[in-house]
């Protein structure tokens, strides 16, 4: 680290503690090897452990379409998309298991339904439209985040969003390019995709969470995230309001509008209780998402036990 404050030992825990939210503060960053404070410890590992758990529960909502796709290519296209999230979940939970956590046990709470993953994943996948809504928008709302993630005080997490938002940018574009290809289709094909946005809108707006006092969000005040919720939510709408509407679709808000004065988008309030409801495992899909996770980490426990040697069938060692 280019400071030694994290290394000193000679401090008392109030002193340590004092100069490490000091660092952190002045744009420092903190690495997997250096002293951290329990809570931040704690903070940063459920915030990255979320964020493996939702790449890897979002693949769900694709991967039932891949078999579905109208063409070979986008077939193709989406089966690699959903290959990428999967390596992005595997990046993430690297970084958490250096937190303290194991794989496994993220893998158990995850089934069990203890840790959370983003409200969107939870919704179904009726129409072709919904993977070109998803790809498109819900991705874009994503990479809002994750290009905030950038300058997170935790090093490893900052580095390994370098390559995850290049990897998202590219999937933006294969929504798009779906979505483009229906609203220049048939009357059918245009009606479709409306009719997924107008399903989405509503996950997509709550998909920031809450707008939280910046003063009282730990992520924000310790910089595991650089910017606060609702920050990111007007960044998504001043970004993807106007190319929403100039490929000629319409929002489902009929109190959205920009309010010069204010500088910021005016909209109707999302409805937070279905949020909370939605991310604690109260979704349409959460509980068969899950079922089919604990289905097939139970049907591939075998390969578990012959590469990682902890069954009869364990690979012998040199």
């Amino acid at each position: 680290m280019a400071t030694e404050v994290l290394h000193q030992t000679d401090q008392g825990e109030a002193e340590r503690r004092a100069a490490f939210f000091a660092h952190i503060a002045a744009g420092g960053k903190v690495e997997a090897t250096d002293w951290m404070p329990d809570d931040y410890r704690r903070q940063v590992l459920k915030f990255v452990e979320m964020h493996a758990n939702s790449e890897l529960m979002g693949v769900l909502p694709e991967r039932e379409w891949i078999l579905r796709a109208p063409t070979l290519k986008r077939k193709l296209a989406l089966t690699a998309k959903v290959q990428d999230e999967v390596g992005h979940a595997q990046l993430l939970y690297r970084v958490a298991e250096d937190l303290g956590k194991s794989r496994e046990e993220m893998w158990r709470d995850l089934l069990a339904g203890k840790t959370k993953f983003h409200n969107v994943f939870h919704y179904p996948t009726e129409t072709w439209g919904d993977v070109g809504i998803i790809a498109w928008l819900i991705d874009a709302a994503a990479i809002v985040a994750q290009q905030a993630l950038r300058g997170s005080s935790y090093g490893p997490y900052a580095r390994t969003m370098q390559k995850i938002c290049w990897e998202e940018s590219v999937h933006i574009m294969h929504g798009r390019d779906i979505v483009l290809t229906l609203v220049n289709g048939t009357p059918k094909q245009r009606a479709m995709v409306q009719d997924a946005l107008d399903r989405w809108w509503a996950p997509i707006m709550q998909m920031h969470g809450f707008r939280t006092p910046p003063e009282k969000d730990k992520d924000l005040a310790w910089r595991i995230k650089a910017k606060s919720n609702e920050e990111l939510r007007q960044e998504f709408l001043a970004i993807y309001v106007p190319r929403i509407l100039e490929i000629g679709l319409t929002i489902p808000d009929p109190e959205l509008r920009y309010d010069e004065e204010a500088k910021r988008w005016r909209y109707t309030e999302p409805d937070w209780d279905e949020l909370t409801r939605v991310v604690t495992g109260h979704g349409p899909k959460s509980a068969e998402r899950l079922q089919f996770r604990q289905i097939h980490y139970a049907d591939t426990a075998w390969v578990r036990d012959v590469i990682l040697g902890e069954g009869p069938g364990a690979l012998a060692a040199d």
